[in-house]
Order: structure tokens, then C-alpha cells, then sequence
């Protein structure tokens, strides 16, 4: 072979080596898996059991009190049947007993809270909450609030904690309903809205997020969320026992028997669930 052709032969493989070098490189890198760290981490949970819950129950408000779990509902003009209301859940048939109703003309019913003996009701638009003898469930008054509608409630067994659709936590005196603190709530710092259903366990808030079917995880002192709960697969049976079944909504925490349900509005069942808390 004559050197020029040697040459040029050479000159060729070796392009031809580096091109399929660095294609090879190049077909390896586009492989690799792209990952994302994310901040806020998932909670794992494990289903422990679920419960009838009534189609017809609008949920708004969730809560364990004296061994008994309590629902708050709300009253829609798209859906006649709905009442605005609160009273104890018959898990065995996941149906109210009554033990105070709203005119569903004027209110609509939003969530509730025992504190101190009494009961503390939201209602959604009209800036008015009610208050009621925990015992005899004797209306014993009303108050107005400054956020333009109501949510939800809790209790760090100290002040009262409302949520009204927006980032933010508002702590309320319980003997004199005025505004204590608020707390603006945020997920890799940005606002955290739509904060819905509430419950208060062991030292952190946690929201349902109204049109998902996530419960966050809120630091107190910080605001932050520090952990998401994703519920997708309680959303989808309910939803195929059901075809009418709504948003979640409802978490309430049983600290006696350290047992926590959930549900949605117009879910057919309450689902008891596990999770490190």
C-alpha cells in the first residue's frame, strides 16, 4: 500500500473510531436516567381498614372527640339533597346523627372544632361561625371572623386554627374569637394555598388541598410544608364505587386509639390509614 493511501486510509478509521466514540458517549448519556431531588418528601401509608360513608355527606369538616368521630357537611344548590349540618358518624352505616343543622338557604356549613366544651362551626361566605355546648349541642352564639370565607378547623389544644382557601393558618382566641397569629404557609418557597380540612397531630397541622388528593405536612413554627401525603389510590376506589364522588376532604385523628380516617365529599367510605406521624 502506497504512504499516501496509508495515510489516508488512517485518516479515515480514526474518524470513523472517534465519530462512533463519541456517539456511543453520547447514546449513554441521553440513557442515563435524569433525577430531581425533591425537597418535600412523600409519606408512605398502609390501609388498615375503610367504613360506609354516606353518598349524601358533603364533607367539610372531620373530627375525633370523646371516642366518637363527628362530620360537618355543607349545603349546594347544584346538589339538592346536601344539608348543612354536624353530628356524630355511625361507622357501621357511615350515616349522621344529627346533632345541629344550618338553614341551608343562609349558611353553608364548613368544619368544626371541640374545645373547652363547646363546638366551633365555620360557614363559607357569610364571615359567621357558630358556637355550641359540646354535651347538649345547645347553640350558645355566633362571631364573626376577618377572612373572607371560612374552611377549615383544629386545635393545638390552645387556640383555635382556621384555614379559609388561601396559604394562610389564622389562630383565633377561643374566649374571645380575635385574631391571635397567623402563619403563611409555603412548598419549596412558594404559597402553599387552597389549604382545606385541618387536623392537628402531634405538633404539625395537617391540610387536605382542596381540588387534589394530597394532605400536607405543615411545621408549625416555619410555615413549611415538610412532607406530602398522596391519597390518589383512596381517591380512585372511592370513585369506582362511586361514580359521583367528589374531591378529598376529611382527616381526623383519634389520639386515644392513635387511629386516623379520611374521606371526600360524597365518598362512599371512610378509610382508615397508617402513617409515621
Amino acid at each position: 500500500m502506497k504512504p499516501i493511501i496509508r495515510l489516508l486510509c488512517y485518516f479515515f478509521l480514526s474518524v470513523v473510531f472517534f465519530s462512533c466514540a463519541n456517539e456511543h458517549k453520547n447514546n449513554t448519556e441521553s440513557s442515563r436516567p435524569v433525577t430531581t431531588r425533591k425537597s418535600v418528601p412523600d409519606l408512605s401509608y398502609s390501609l388498615i381498614n375503610s367504613y360506609p360513608h354516606d353518598t349524601n355527606s358533603f364533607t367539610e369538616g372531620f373530627v375525633v372527640y370523646n371516642n366518637e368521630l363527628y362530620e360537618s357537611t355543607g349545603a349546594t344548590s347544584e346538589l339538592p339533597q346536601t344539608k348543612s349540618l354536624f353530628g356524630t358518624v355511625d361507622l357501621a352505616t357511615g350515616k349522621i346523627n344529627v346533632k345541629a343543622e344550618l338553614d341551608r338557604q343562609r349558611y353553608f356549613g364548613e368544619g368544626i372544632v371541640f374545645l373547652n366544651g363547646k363546638v366551633y362551626q365555620l360557614t363559607y361566605r357569610t364571615k359567621i361561625g357558630f358556637i355550641y355546648d359540646a354535651t347538649t349541642f345547645k347553640k350558645l352564639g355566633q362571631f364573626t371572623f376577618p377572612s373572607a370565607e371560612g374552611w377549615g378547623l383544629t386545635t393545638d389544644g390552645t387556640s383555635i386554627i382556621m384555614s379559609d382557601g388561601t396559604n394562610t393558618l389564622t389562630y383565633l382566641d377561643p374566649n374571645t374569637l380575635q385574631v391571635i397569629k397567623s402563619i403563611a404557609v409555603s412548598e419549596n418557597n412558594y404559597a402553599k394555598d387552597y389549604l382545606n380540612e385541618l387536623e392537628y397531630i402531634n405538633g404539625y397541622i395537617y391540610a387536605n388541598v382542596y381540588t387534589t388528593n394530597s394532605i400536607v405536612k405543615i411545621d408549625i413554627p416555619s410555615g413549611k410544608v415538610v412532607a406530602k401525603l398522596d391519597l390518589s389510590s383512596l381517591a380512585e376506589n372511592a370513585k369506582s364505587a362511586y361514580r359521583g364522588s367528589l374531591e378529598m376532604n376529611g382527616i381526623a385523628y383519634d389520639s386515644i386509639k392513635d387511629k386516623i380516617y379520611v374521606t371526600g365529599k360524597l365518598w362512599p367510605k371512610i378509610y382508615e390509614v397508617s402513617f409515621n406521624h
